[in-house]
Order: C-alpha cells, then sequence, then structure tokens
C-alpha cells in the first residue's frame, strides 16, 4: 500500500456504561496474596543465565507502524502508537473502528483491552466489553483467555465462559492465579509470563477446561520484558535490551523446553509473535519485520 502509514487519525473509540466493573473472582487460591519477586538483579539473569546458540533470521520490513502485534491461524492483529486498531488482508493493512492499547487473537477469538484496562471482545464485526479489567489478555490457549491487571494479578477464564460470553454486564467467572507478572501467553498445553524483574515462569498442565492448571509455577533461566506463546506450542521473547530468543525443546512431554536461541536481528525489538513459520516483529521505533 504505497504511502501507507499505521498513523490513521480516524479510529472512535467505544465506552460502555458499566466501565467500572472490576474482575469477579470465583475461585480464590489460597497463594494468591503470594508474589514471584525478584531475587536476582535481571542483568545477572542475563549475563549468566541466557546460555545458548545465536541464529540468524532473513527478515522482510512490512509497510506500516505498530507498537504491539499479535498473530494466530493466519491471521494478524495490531495496534499503532494512536490506539488505533488494524488487521492485515493479503498485503494491506485494515482499520477496525474502536481504539485498544493491546489486541490478541488465537484459538479463543479477537480480545483487546483500552487505556482504560476495559476488556473487549470482537463479536459479528463489532467489539462488546467484556466485565472485568485487565492491562494485557492473550487468547492463545485451547479456547481459553488470559491476562494480568493493573496490580500484575493473573487471571484466567476457561473455554466454555470464553466461547459463549457476548460481553454485557453480566458477570464473568474469572479464575485468580497465584502469583504475580506484567505479561502472560498461552498455547496448546502450557502458559508463560514475566514479572516485574523480568524473571521467566511457565504454568504446566493446562487445559482448556482448567485454564489455572497446575497452580504451580516453575522458574525458567533467563531474563524478558514481554513473551509469547504460539498457536503451536512455540515460545518467543524479548529481553529489555531489545534482543530476541526463541525457547527450544518445547512440547507437551516438556513444555518448559530446554534451552534458549538468541535469534540475531539487524533491529532492537519490543515486541514479537509467531505464526504458520513467521515471526512478526515490532522494533523499539515501531517498524514491523516479518522474520523466517
Amino acid at each position: 500500500m504505497s504511502g501507507f502509514s499505521l498513523g490513521s487519525s480516524h479510529s472512535r473509540a467505544f465506552g460502555y456504561k458499566n466501565a467500572s466493573l472490576g474482575l469477579a473472582v470465583t475461585h480464590q487460591v489460597s497463594l494468591a496474596e503470594i508474589r514471584l519477586t525478584a531475587t536476582m538483579k535481571a542483568s545477572l539473569l542475563v549475563l549468566a543465565l541466557f546460555v545458548g546458540s545465536s541464529l540468524a533470521l532473513d527478515c522482510q520490513e512490512i509497510d506500516g507502524r505498530l507498537k504491539q502485534i499479535d498473530v494466530s491461524n493466519g491471521q494478524v492483529f495490531g495496534i499503532n502508537s494512536e490506539d488505533s486498531i488494524f488487521t492485515r488482508y493479503g498485503n494491506n493493512w485494515v482499520q477496525l473502528p474502536g481504539a485498544l492499547k493491546h489486541v490478541t487473537v488465537g484459538p479463543a477469538g479477537v480480545w483487546g483491552v483500552n487505556k482504560n484496562n476495559l476488556i473487549y471482545k470482537l463479536v459479528g464485526g463489532g467489539w462488546e466489553q467484556v466485565q472485568g479489567q485487565l492491562k494485557q489478555i492473550d487468547a492463545g490457549g485451547n479456547q481459553f483467555v488470559a491476562g494480568v491487571n493493573m496490580l500484575d494479578n493473573i487471571y484466567c477464564l476457561n473455554r466454555d465462559a470464553t466461547v459463549t460470553t457476548l460481553g454485557g454486564a453480566a458477570s464473568i467467572p474469572w479464575n485468580l492465579l497465584p502469583g504475580a507478572l506484567k505479561y502472560y501467553s498461552c498455547g496448546p498445553y502450557s502458559c508463560w509470563g514475566v514479572n516485574a524483574a523480568d524473571q521467566i515462569y511457565v504454568m504446566k498442565g493446562v487445559t482448556p477446561d482448567a485454564c489455572m492448571g497446575s497452580k504451580e509455577w516453575q522458574q525458567v533461566p533467563g531474563a524478558l520484558s514481554m513473551i509469547e506463546v504460539s498457536t503451536d506450542g512455540s515460545v518467543y521473547g524479548v529481553n529489555s535490551a531489545g534482543n530476541v530468543y526463541r525457547r527450544d525443546g518445547v512440547s507437551i512431554d516438556k513444555p518448559a523446553g530446554t534451552d534458549w536461541t538468541d535469534l540475531a536481528m539487524c533491529v532492537k525489538s519490543k515486541h514479537v509473535s509467531y505464526d504458520l513459520g513467521v515471526l512478526w516483529v515490532i522494533s523499539k521505533e515501531d517498524n514491523i519485520l516479518a522474520c523466517r
């Protein structure tokens, strides 16, 4: 699209009269007050724990600019610096109505959160507000959604509620997990997250009807500022220096994987998402790359 820039000012914000609603927790966990706080400096983690191989990818710059991107099952959604929402059709970007700061697409559908941490689900071509508040949300689980709120509390919504909810003011049975994370992403059999100190954790035993999994966190060596699990279970992340990593050896039998591979990039990155053999990368300057 010649001369195209994802900086349109024509998006329209949406609101909802029940904007003050908070998350309704139906499953309280005795460890909910536990926080996965840092006991080591992130710099030491990077130096001492990110030991692995390095791989250079072939990247192509894509037109437009985005601050966040999510991909799944051939679909691409993104948000620009003005919170405008875009999806990719063929080689073109198409703007959707509304305004979000984070969007996600996956087996659970298309969801997002706006600047006020209100939650929305794409239903019949329009955005419907869903009860609760999150600052980041992920639809990559097997027909369930998960995310974190402003206090880094971690929530997930089992398959039945995820699939059937059409928005509105009805109470939603969000499940509260133990611990605290600033970013949380799920795949077909595990969920991964990072906390305020960039420490990495994985939750095993996750299923569509038991999105909380084992409720026991396993810390994974390394330090990342964001992490994404793809629909096929692949795990990628970005550290505070803008370097991109891939977790190797991840499988249903070994959901925590084995090692990290440093993916050499020509740019410093801030967000990644992987689907169908393509790693989508957002640079710190909001440039978009498709890497193979």
